[in-house]
């Protein structure tokens, strides 16, 4: 793969030595567990590096078994056909187990340069490092501090991702600057839709269960998923459901269709706790999110919802200028 890894602190070019990536004034980034880490071992992601290595398959595509939730909503977010990524260097930014980076490797012969920010990363190369290896390199850094060029990359994408990170706007705009002049960026992201959308359980509880233990968060919400899930199913039964919003638990009517009774469990343990232990959870409105592509020098191509098979998601999607 061709792309010179450079020192994003200071743009030297890195090389690989034996057990890490340095640069020629002997700054050295360790490689761990087969990543090269190049951002601190604590970080506000460390939330996602626990989620995602005890979850670690729980929401990969599984084909053999007609499960493609993941792969639809790449190509129904992106707009992307597989076909026209042969070739390309790709970036994705946010990673986590790896459920996007399987689809890119499996579905495409685009070549994946693949971060993310937390120890997730492990999760990931379990998953995915034996698929297409020659085109696959993986990296534990900052969305503000990659080891790559600006103008690098034919395409970008970041998904499910933005509002966890600290500036969102600072967020666009590295993404958009790692893009070749005419290179795509895609993203999308939690919005606000009105003034009803911090108005549930999540945003209300949030301030409590994001300084919690993580240990701790995780076994109270597997204490109390057992009634919840029952709960929130008869709830919506009844034409309730838009009150299940005050239930503190993830909401069940935008899980994929056909996970057991097993799954469907660990899917709520896992994406409750997505909803309460991260540092950061910024929802943003459609039209600002184009408005800081456009700042970022990108031209906006879309600004929506997308049907991505689970139910809509907003995106937006850019060409650098």
């Amino acid at each position: 793969m061709s792309i010179q890894l450079v020192n994003p602190f200071n743009g030297l070019p890195l090389r690989d030595a034996a057990d890490a990536l340095e640069d020629e004034k002997g700054t050295r980034f360790p490689i761990v567990a087969g990543v090269p880490r190049v951002c601190s071992a604590d970080n506000y992601a460390e939330s996602f590096g626990k989620q995602w290595n005890l979850f670690a398959g729980t929401q990969m595509d599984r084909p053999e078994e007609g499960f493609r939730a993941t792969e639809q909503r790449f190509f129904a977010s992106t707009g992307w056909a597989p076909e026209s990524l042969a070739g390309l260097d790709i970036l994705e930014v946010g990673s986590g187990a790896g459920r996007f980076s399987k689809v890119v490797l499996e579905r495409t012969q685009g070549r994946l340069w693949s971060v993310d920010y937390s120890t997730a990363v492990e999760a990931n190369l379990a998953n995915n490092g034996a698929t297409a290896p020659d085109r696959f390199r993986l990296f534990q850094a900052s969305v503000y501090e990659m080891p790559f060029p600006d103008g690098s990359f034919d395409r970008v994408f970041c998904l499910g991702v933005l509002q966890h990170t600290p500036d969102f706007e600072a967020s666009v705009r590295s993404l958009i600057a790692k893009a070749k002049p005419g290179g795509e960026i895609v993203v999308d992201f939690y919005a606000i839709r009105g003034w009803w959308t911090k108005l549930n359980a999540k945003y209300m509880l949030r301030p409590f269960t994001r300084h919690m233990a993580h240990d701790r968060l995780l076994k109270l919400i597997e204490r109390n998923v057992g009634w919840m899930m029952p709960l929130a199913s008869g709830m919506s039964k009844v034409g309730l459901g838009a009150l299940t919003r005050f239930l503190p638990m993830v909401d069940l009517r935008y899980f994929p269709k056909g996970l057991s009774k097993a799954q469907l469990r660990e899917w709520t343990v896992l994406d409750t706790f997505d909803m309460f232990s991260p540092e950061h959870d910024h929802p943003q409105r459609v039209q600002d999110v184009a408005a800081m592509f456009r700042r970022a020098g990108a031209e906006v191509t879309f600004a929506g919802r997308v049907d991505v098979g689970t139910g809509l998601a907003t995106v937006v999607r850019g060409v650098k200028a």
